[in-house]
């Protein structure tokens, strides 16, 4: 790993002054809900998580929007772009608890036109329904009865009733819809992969496991772990994973007040998740069979312990080349080597970083001079001339040029400055960036269980 500081800015110079940092735009600001439900678990809100993908989400020439309202009750919105009205429906579902990590997840199947929703969910059993064939591309009527009865399954697909967490989305390169979750539970799950084609889900398998011996920096092992992922993301035909584990073991930390995850690491698949290569192309494991494990060999691309408040679930982007790029984020040694309370020791000493491939395999980490200044996560995304745009907690916007080689981070857009009021972190709706417009979508900051607005802000992306 190639660690660029800060002075690698005076090494671009000669870019820097043909190409500056990207600016973005603003469209529009609209709200959705002024009451959606609000309360904060696990330093975050249950309608906006980075881990949601998606909670907005486009397709074709409409856009979709899912969130809770003040009765607990699932909303659905849908608009027709670029700036058509919203409308809605409630879905026959009241959130179960309050709990953050039971967010809305959005996809469409390309080839039937459906809208599949999962809701609900972590590590129990997770809420399921999809609309009739159709309804994403024809505009037909915006109503609940268009969606089948919700159910425990994946439609026809048990994907367990009891341990299911972080529903995602994804479409594959050939227009099938992958089905990405975690069984188990935070320090000791599987991340799993199902497909749809044909109008049918069905099973790929767990292509990362719990097993393993993980020895921490202060010698203590832990036998037991789960992979969180920054995303699951197609790119010139490959699957790329980023992610970061979690020991179950606490004593792999230097503090009970820190958090046990550790080390980042990257993998890819040629073939949509059903075998797995390291960085350097060597054959790593086979989903269902041989998943990836924390001793697998060859995907450790950014090596840090259990003691600088490393966040999981970060995001990622792939550029026009292929090359991965995510977002991650700690502690640095500079401030302390040691992690006492996660929550407090982000909020004041936590840096991002991105994180990229080159074309020859090896990987570069620049931190991004910003503070978080937030618990929570950043997302990452890359505009058609592969220039980078990071939305820190409170839409603040904070962007780079490639031709800097990604080194003159500028602050294009401050959502604290500008009032917005925004509660942590967001969510963006990646199906929209090659447009060249950045949907975000973001919850009004309360207190208690106050409801708040529930907003949609677009920008447009100046690269």
């Amino acid at each position: 790993m190639l660690l660029l500081p800060l002075c690698a800015l005076a090494a671009s110079f000669l870019f820097a002054i043909c190409a500056a940092a990207p600016s973005v735009s603003l469209i529009s600001n609209t709200q959705l809900d002024a009451n959606g439900i609000f309360f904060v678990s696990y330093d975050g809100v249950v309608n906006v998580n980075s881990f949601q993908l998606s909670g907005v989400l486009t397709h074709g020439e409409f856009q979709y929007a899912g969130w809770y309202t003040s009765t607990r009750y699932a909303i659905l919105a849908r608009r027709q772009l670029p700036s058509g009205a919203w409308s809605t429906l409630q879905l026959p579902h009241q959130l179960s608890t309050n709990d953050s990590h039971n967010v809305i997840a959005l996809g469409v199947s390309p080839n039937d036109g459906k809208i599949h929703v999962a809701l609900d969910c972590h590590s129990t059993e997770m809420y399921y329904t999809s609309s009739e064939a159709g309804l994403a591309t024809s505009g037909a009527s915006w109503v609940a009865s268009q969606f089948s009865t919700i159910t425990n399954n994946l439609g026809n697909l048990n994907v367990g009733t009891n341990q299911v967490t972080y529903p995602q989305f994804v479409v594959t390169p050939d227009n099938l819809l992958q089905f990405v979750y975690r069984s188990g539970i935070s320090g000791n799950g599987a991340t799993q992969l199902a497909e749809y084609a044909n109008g049918a889900w069905s099973n790929v398998g767990s292509w990362a496991s719990a097993s393993g011996t993980y020895t921490s920096t202060n010698g203590v092992q832990s036998t037991a772990r789960n992979l969180y992922i920054h995303g699951f993301t197609y790119g010139s035909g490959h699957a790329h994973v980023t992610g970061t584990w979690r020991e179950q073991n606490s004593g792999v930390s230097c503090s009970s007040g820190g958090l046990t995850n550790h080390d980042t690491v990257y993998f890819y698949s040629q073939d949509k998740g059903r075998t797995w290569k390291n960085s350097a192309g060597s054959n790593i494991a086979t989903s269902g069979s041989s998943p990836v494990n924390v001793n697998t060999g060859g995907i450790i691309i950014d090596s840090l312990n259990a003691d600088h408040g490393l966040m999981n679930q970060e995001s990622q982007a792939v550029d026009s080349a292929g090359q991965i790029h995510a977002i991650i984020s700690y502690v640095p040694g500079r401030f302390t080597q040691c992690v006492t309370n996660y929550e407090s020791n982000r909020t004041a000493y936590a840096r991002p970083f991105h994180v990229f491939r080159s074309s020859n395999g090896t990987f570069t980490k620049v931190e991004i001079p910003f503070a978080i200044n937030a618990v929570g996560r950043s997302q990452i995304a890359l505009d058609h001339n592969d220039n980078l745009y990071v939305v820190l907690p409170y839409v603040r916007i904070v962007t780079a040029s490639k031709a800097s080689g990604w080194t003159d981070w500028t602050l294009a857009y401050d959502g604290v400055a500008q009032g917005l009021n925004a509660f942590g972190e967001v969510t963006v709706d990646r199906a929209r960036i090659s447009t060249g417009v950045l949907s975000i979508l973001y919850q009004l900051r309360s207190s208690g269980t106050t409801p708040s607005a529930v907003k949609v802000i677009d920008f447009n992306l100046n690269g």
